[in-house]
């Protein structure tokens, strides 16, 4: 008889387990992303879509500057053209959240992790795991906990956004010439002033590779979320892969090419702009 390990049958019964006993937690987490998914889309969606449009643009241009609301202007004009209004203002709503959740939480565990070589160490391959596994690991529990729709692609996007995020933070804080921490302390600054102050603002350059790596990461999981109800361009491509509709797989595809440049952009021009200015 042939031995096969199989780690899946070890962890399907403790998320049945969950699923049983932890049920109205689920439900009161999925309840919460739900209506915070759902407050998003339908602020996005008030206002007629080229009003909308100009509203996102002058937005992009108070954040990142008038080219960034420039381009906005005409990837979202383009994201109408193509009939996929809906479908992209959900996948945004989805992704900002989820890009956003990613950044909360992987930056100050990157940042924890920075200071102790043993904990990197230790989380390294952990990390390593997390970034090679397959988005099925990720969308599958989820889909088992909270359900079909935009909970669980939610969820696991934020999951799977985290490990990179993590690993540049690690990366960005290891790159901070040590001078700078020096001149700080020589100044009688605290350590959240020296972290606020000069830490930060030094890694802000790769830390914003990781914003990159989260968008796209976020992208792709969302876009194998349409399989699961999550609605918006991941459904668009997946019902063109299904009913082998070209048209509608090149369109929907287009549109999450442009989202993806447009937020990239927009982020990468914002997260200086505001931080700094804040501090």
């Amino acid at each position: 008889m042939d031995f096969v390990f199989s780690p899946g049958a070890w962890i399907a019964p403790i998320l049945t387990w969950l699923n049983v006993n932890g049920h109205a937690f689920f439900a009161g987490v999925s309840r919460f992303f739900d209506a915070l998914v759902g407050s998003l889309v339908s602020l996005l969606m008030i206002a007629p879509p080229w009003l909308s449009i100009l509203i996102l643009a002058m937005l992009a241009t108070w954040l990142a500057g008038w080219k960034k609301g420039l381009l906005v202007l005409g990837g979202l004009a383009l994201c109408l053209l193509l009939g996929m209004w809906q479908m992209t203002m959900q996948t945004l709503a989805l992704v900002i959240l989820a890009v956003l959740f990613s950044i909360a939480v992987g930056v100050p565990i990157g940042i924890a992790l920075s200071r102790s070589a043993r904990a990197q160490s230790v989380a390294r391959p952990i990390l390593d795991i997390l970034q090679t596994l397959p988005p099925w690991v990720y969308l599958v529990p989820c889909v088992i906990l909270f359900g079909l729709g935009m909970v669980p692609a939610l969820i696991s996007t934020i999951a799977y956004g985290i490990a990179p995020m993590v690993r540049l933070t690690i990366l960005a804080m290891a790159q901070i010439p040590a001078e700078r921490i020096e001149l700080g302390q020589a100044i009688g600054a605290q350590k959240r002033d020296i972290l606020r102050r000069i830490e930060l603002p030094s890694a802000l350059p790769t830390l914003l590779v990781g914003v990159n790596q989260c968008i796209l990461l976020s992208l792709s999981m969302v876009v194998l979320a349409g399989l699961v109800g999550a609605g918006g361009l991941g459904q668009e491509v997946t019902k063109g892969l299904t009913q082998m509709d070209f048209g509608l797989g090149l369109r929907a595809s287009l549109a999450v090419v442009t989202l993806a440049i447009l937020m990239d952009r927009v982020f990468r021009g914002a997260i200086p702009r505001v931080y700094l200015e804040k501090n």
